[in-house]
């Protein structure tokens, strides 16, 4: 039997897919980010699990393995979400947009390290931009280096989310070694917003409350509750008067044309101004939960934006897992995480192909280190090209 595989979080957030491989079975070695505020909610809820804030770019194999004390031959997974601002398709794209390099510095880290598994996360719009092109540059990246990858989209929601947004997800794996494959849908029936958030305690606007007021009603509400005691993070934005007035006409589920022509807002998107449907999941979260004038981001029956715990409900965040920071980082924070559950449904795929191989066959892969030198993170690739 192989041992436990261990994995390294790159551009690590606050740790939504670390939390999600580690309830899969995988053994967590650290994580990696330059974002200070959230490599502070990371230390606080994973205790004991290492951390580096650093420019990924900057960062190498040797650092690696004295930063967090393990051999890169110890490295069984490399998993993580680089920013995606360098491929946005909103704007002039630059090919020269120093933001790619943090793309480049995820591979010059996986080539150098040579682990056994890759798995990447990010936008669901990465697999359209230049027509494919984006996508298609990363798998020929990866193989160049002696790596087989593909590429799919994944519904939160098919995984028990109460969310339905999409990711795009690579996974790689060595040549030699198992294919993993990518997670069949577990949730037939779609956790809803009132599945996820009801039994929370309502708030007005301005209003923060520390202690559950009800029971929770359905499974998805227990099990984050967990065993916890204490409610964090749940605290209403400061609305004016005059927003909670409009809001005051749209039912659960409508949006701003429910709103009297007198009281309508003079600015926004035909999309905002929208409330949640209780009866459907969430379409996404993102870091605007708590502004009314974003994209459906109204609660559902209350009149106001989400709190920051309502988004950790609907990320799939257990009520134990407490957000630091300002209000502001905290939104950011939570939008930007990799809901868990979605996680431990990868993690899941990624052990069993691990479990597949035998030790020789995974020593083996690994030690055919005469694919491809990685290149200096300066050097132009493909990614370039596509960008």
């Amino acid at each position: 039997m192989n041992p436990t595989p261990r994995f390294l979080d790159l551009f690590c957030g606050i740790g939504g897919l670390s939390l999600g491989l580690q309830q899969a079975g995988l053994c967590p070695i650290g994580g990696i980010d330059l974002w200070g505020e959230a490599l502070t909610t990371f230390r606080h809820n994973h205790p004991g699990v290492p951390t580096l804030q650093a420019d990924i770019t900057r960062v190498t194999s040797t650092g690696i393995e004295a930063e967090f004390g393990v051999a890169a031959s110890g490295i069984d997974v490399v998993v993580g979400g680089p920013p995606c601002q360098g491929f946005s398709t909103v704007g002039k794209r630059d090919s020269g947009d120093p933001r790619n390099l943090l793309w480049h510095g995820f591979h010059q880290i996986v080539a150098a390290v040579r682990p056994a598994y890759v798995v990447i996360e990010n936008v669901e719009g990465l697999n359209v931009m230049q027509k494919g092109g984006v996508r298609d540059g990363i798998l020929a990246e990866f193989n160049g280096i002696g790596y087989r990858m593909k590429a799919g989209l994944l519904r939160a929601a098919d995984y028990g989310v109460p969310q339905l947004r999409k990711r795009m997800v690579f996974l790689g794996w060595l040549d030699g070694l198992a294919e993993p494959q990518f997670p069949h849908p577990t949730c037939q029936d779609y956790v809803t917003v009132a599945d996820a958030i009801f039994d929370l305690p309502p708030l007005q606007a301005r209003e923060r409350k520390t202690n559950y007021q009800a029971a929770p009603t359905t499974p998805y509400q227990t099990a984050r509750r967990r065993n916890c005691r204490v409610l964090s993070n749940h605290e209403a934005a400061n609305h004016e008067a005059g927003l909670i007035e409009v809001l005051k006409h749209i039912p659960d589920g409508g949006n701003r044309k429910s709103i009297p022509d007198a009281l309508q807002p003079k600015s926004g998107f035909h999309n905002s101004y929208a409330r949640l449907a209780s009866f459907k999941p969430a379409i996404a979260v993102t870091s605007n939960m708590r502004k009314p004038s974003s994209a459906r981001s109204t609660h559902p029956t209350q009149h106001r934006g989400l709190t920051v715990r309502e988004g950790l409900r609907l990320q799939s965040f257990d009520d134990d897992f407490v957000v630091l920071g300002s209000r502001t980082s905290q939104y950011l924070q939570v939008g930007n995480a990799v809901p868990p559950l979605l996680g431990l449904a990868i993690g899941r795929e990624v052990l069993k192909a691990f479990l597949a191989n035998t030790p020789e066959t995974l020593a083996s892969a690994r030690r055919n280190r005469a694919l491809v030198k990685p290149r200096k993170a300066t050097q132009p690739t493909l990614w370039d090209a596509v960008v």
